[in-house]
């Protein structure tokens, strides 16, 4: 028996198949062989000793003083062979052999155990991409099934990549090594299903948790990616050290960090930006390259007005928007571009009361502290505490000095006064 234990040690180790399910598998092969040799009336037990393999097989055989089916009942006189204490109607639990079994009744029991090894083994694996979702995995190009792509994960298991989920302008040959996102493994009628992608844009996440390891250790976060699958990708990265910079974690050394996840998307492109907790900073780095001349957030909170130089807007846009739509999804923020000659020539009244209504701009702005003289030139601009002390003494300082030279033009007027009269005396 112990040849039993090596061979299930040596399964387990080898199909990663657990020792203790074939041996449920065993026990419950047996007693389908006692109920095919017995009949299904016949109650029957089976123990398979986890250390040593000792099977013992027993079948229950009804005490009656006249037997009619010897597979299932004993006469009393039998049955006190065993043990004097029986008597009428008792159970008495007779041991069997395997070699007891017919061989259709042996058949089903190897069946039983054969599904049972390849259940297992099926359970296993799916183990083990289960513990692989939302994680990156390598796979092997195999061939092109229609649009889709097969892909070999190993020497086991194979899935297909959707046309959907394939980067647009790659090209697979047969034995190329793909790194693919595992989405999704869910299981099936036939088994399992493994859902993977190329384009989706934790793929990029995971590639750079891989590659840099400030993030894996934590010192560097990636609050936020956007990406356009084969031709450009966003990342948002943010340091919790002050001696760590971000960005550069990132790039590494000459650029070889990104670079070689440039290399595992076929060189789509990757903007490294800088998170900042200020909604507007964040804004103007996720347009980077573009310069910002100023980002105003709109009273609804969740969009911005952003003001570029002249020759800088098709460059904030980018082609067909592609910057402009990346720095969006990427900040959470709806973005309008404007140029700096275009905002100088809009009417920001009728601006903020087109997006957000007249009734949520000015409840917006009644909230803040405005100059009157500048509100009343159409202009808004918010005053400090040190803008109001400055304006206060700056009119008190005007108001002595008309004072002074009012009390200067009196004393003339009074002087002059004075020598007229002397004059008139003479």
């Amino acid at each position: 028996m112990q040849e039993i234990i090596e061979a299930l040690d040596q399964l387990e180790k080898e199909k990663g198949i657990s020792k203790d399910l074939i041996m449920e598998a065993i026990e419950k092969s047996l007693n389908s062989a006692c109920e095919k040799d017995f009949g299904k009336d016949t109650e029957c037990s089976v123990h398979m000793d986890r250390e040593t393999g000792e099977i013992k097989v027993f079948a229950k055989k009804l005490v009656v003083e006249e037997v009619y089916d010897s597979r299932s009942e004993m006469t009393l006189e039998q049955a006190r062979q065993i043990d004097p204490n029986y008597n009428l109607d008792d159970e008495v639990p007779i041991e069997i052999t395997t070699r007891d079994f017919g061989r259709i009744a042996a058949q089903k029991a190897r069946g039983i155990i054969v599904q049972a090894i390849k259940e297992g083994e099926r359970d296993a694996v799916f183990s083990h991409f289960v513990n692989k979702e939302k994680d990156i995995i390598t796979g092997v190009v195999q061939r092109y099934v229609g649009n889709n792509l097969s892909v070999s994960l190993d020497d086991r298991t194979d899935t297909l990549l959707n046309e959907k989920e394939m980067i647009p302008g790659e090209y697979y040959r047969r034995g190329d090594r793909i790194k693919l996102y595992v989405v999704e493994v869910k299981k099936s009628q036939k088994g399992f299903r493994i859902v993977v992608s190329r384009t989706h844009p934790d793929l990029v996440k995971r590639l750079f948790e891989r590659e840099v390891t400030e993030i894996a250790d934590g010192i560097v976060e990636i609050k936020s990616i956007s990406r356009e699958a084969g031709s450009r990708s966003k990342i948002a990265v943010y340091s919790h050290d002050e001696n760590v910079d971000a960005v550069g974690s990132c790039v590494g050394m000459n650029g070889a960090r990104v670079n070689a996840i440039v290399d595992d998307l076929y060189g789509e492109k990757i903007d490294i930006i800088e998170w900042d907790p200020d909604p507007a900073v964040f804004i103007e780095h996720a347009l980077s390259p573009s310069k910002v001349v100023s980002v105003t957030i709109g009273p609804d909170g969740k969009s911005a007005l952003v003001v570029v130089p002249d020759y800088q807007l098709s460059l904030a846009i980018g082609k067909e928007g592609q910057n402009a739509r990346l720095a969006a999804r990427l900040t959470g923020f709806k973005i309008d571009i404007k140029s700096e000659t275009q905002a100088a020539e809009m009417d920001m009244d009728a601006y903020y009361a087109e997006n957000y209504g007249e009734e949520e701009y000015e409840e917006y702005y009644d909230d803040e502290e405005y100059s009157e003289d500048a509100e009343a030139d159409g202009e808004y601009v918010e005053e400090s505490a040190e803008d109001v002390e400055a304006v206060e003494a700056a009119e008190e300082a005007e108001a002595t000095e008309d004072t002074e030279e009012a009390d200067a033009a009196e004393e003339t007027e009074e002087a002059a006064g004075e020598s007229g009269e002397t004059e008139d005396e003479e």
